[in-house]
């Protein structure tokens, strides 16, 4: 696992305002999306049955209307006397020439053309039908607010019913989506456990999710092959190397210390020395990225003084003055660790701060828990700093074999510990490695 992160200061590409919030989940998105194409199934047709309905209630006023109104007439006719309806929602009304209206009615409804029609008054609807009978009129009213009261109860339990059938819907959806995703989940816990080694394709997977087992144990393979093969170049590369190198680096020497060699001479061959013991540098880190660096001993080490020592040694080993060293550590600090693991990562630090760092010092800290180390240089610049932290990543930063800041990375996994890195500011770079199991004293 990948021990090196960006540090909280580091941006994220931001989301594009027209792209949508899916909820989080493939199982979660497929029933949030059958279920909205339901609700819009359920409300179309639940709006065209109420329509319906009141269609055909409508129908079945009017045609209760022209039935009464018949009715009222031929009794009136046979009986002499004004024979009204006897359901409560139906009044009937005689309007005479030159006579007060009857007590009920309204003047605008006695004043309607024979026909019928529909009356809004005072906040209630009326169906009302009108018919000449000689030189009088009879009205009959008929009061819709049981009509209402009835559309008012359909529509309530298509809200319940679709609500519930919704609902139910979501649930099912879910679970059947759960079901045709676990076997994905599985496998992608599987391609995610870095110690599983067992095939892909063994896990009991409907047909379309063992082909992509089966892809992912054949892409497995390649890369597994490709790293070995890596390895032994990197490997033999750097055990060959060594040999011829003593050899040039020996030579070097012992011609820069003949007295009589020209100063120009001598120079060039402390030039060959110096570019010798860089060559085993880089084939030292080479073989050491090829290998798996694991811890050998544990043992308690003083980091102020593992700090120092590198740095003095660095020193040594570089013509240039160095620049000024702050340590920021105290002397009862020590860490149970790999002594050698933690003062090659140390040096690299250091050497990394040394040569891209600016004319300030190089700060080393240290809190109990992270060690961190700062120049002022230029920094990481922008983008990822993460970046610098992959074998031979140069760029802009300088000279080097790009591969200290890997060898920390590579260090740090080894150990569990976990590297982070960001710019300063205002200017200058800063790398933290969070020690996870420091003990002091």
């Amino acid at each position: 696992m990948d021990s090196v992160t960006a540090s909280p200061a580091t941006e994220a590409p931001r989301r594009r305002w027209w792209r949508p919030r899916w909820p989080s989940g493939m199982r979660l998105r497929m029933a949030v999306s059958v279920t909205a194409v339901l609700v819009l199934l359920l409300v179309a047709q639940g709006l065209a049955l109420v329509v319906l309905y009141e269609d055909l209630e409508d129908e079945f006023i009017e045609s209760t209307l022209n039935a009464q109104m018949n009715h009222s007439m031929a009794l009136t006719r046979q009986l002499g006397r004004l024979t009204g309806p006897q359901t409560p929602q139906m009044d009937l009304f005689l309007v005479r020439p030159g006579e007060p209206l009857p007590p009920g009615l309204d003047a605008r409804m006695a004043a309607l053309p024979v026909g019928n029609h529909e009356v809004f008054d005072a906040g209630r609807e009326y169906h009302v039908a009108v018919r000449q009978v000689d030189a009088d009129r009879l009205v009959l009213r008929y009061d819709e607010s049981e009509h209402l009261r009835r559309l008012a109860t359909v529509a309530t339990a298509l809200l319940l019913g679709t609500t519930l059938l919704i609902a139910l819907v979501f649930v099912l959806v879910h679970a059947i989506a759960a079901r045709l995703t676990g076997g994905l989940e599985d496998l992608a816990r599987r391609v995610a456990d870095a110690g599983d080694t067992r095939a892909l394709a063994d896990m009991p997977l409907d047909g379309e999710l063992r082909a992509v087992a089966q892809a992912l144990d054949t892409a497995r393979s390649r890369q597994a092959a490709a790293l070995e093969r890596e390895r032994l170049f990197n490997a033999n590369l750097s055990h060959e190397l060594r040999t011829p190198l003593a050899g040039i680096r020996s030579d070097a020497e012992m011609l820069s210390a003949e007295p009589a060699l020209p100063e120009r001479a001598r120079r060039r061959a402390a030039r060959i020395v110096s570019g010798t013991d860089r060559i085993t540098e880089l084939a030292s880190s080479l073989l050491l990225l090829a290998r798996e660096a694991r811890p050998a001993t544990r043992e308690p080490v003083a980091l102020r003084a593992c700090v120092e020592s590198v740095w003095a040694r660095l020193a040594d080993s570089v013509a240039q003055a160095p620049p000024p060293l702050q340590v920021e550590i105290a002397e009862a600090a020590w860490i149970e660790t790999d002594p050698t693991l933690l003062a090659l990562l140390v040096r690299n630090l250091l050497e990394n701060a040394w040569r891209h760092g600016g004319a300030g010092p190089v700060r080393v800290g240290w809190d109990g828990v992270t060690l961190t180390v700062e120049d002022d240089g230029p920094g990481f610049g922008p983008g990822d700093p993460l970046r610098w932290f992959e074998p031979f990543a140069q760029g802009g930063r300088g000279a080097g074999h790009g591969l200290g800041l890997a060898l920390v990375r590579h260090i740090a996994a080894s150990c569990g510990w976990r590297v982070r890195a960001w710019n300063r500011q205002p200017a200058g770079a800063a790398v933290a490695i969070d020690l996870v199991t420091p003990a002091l004293r």
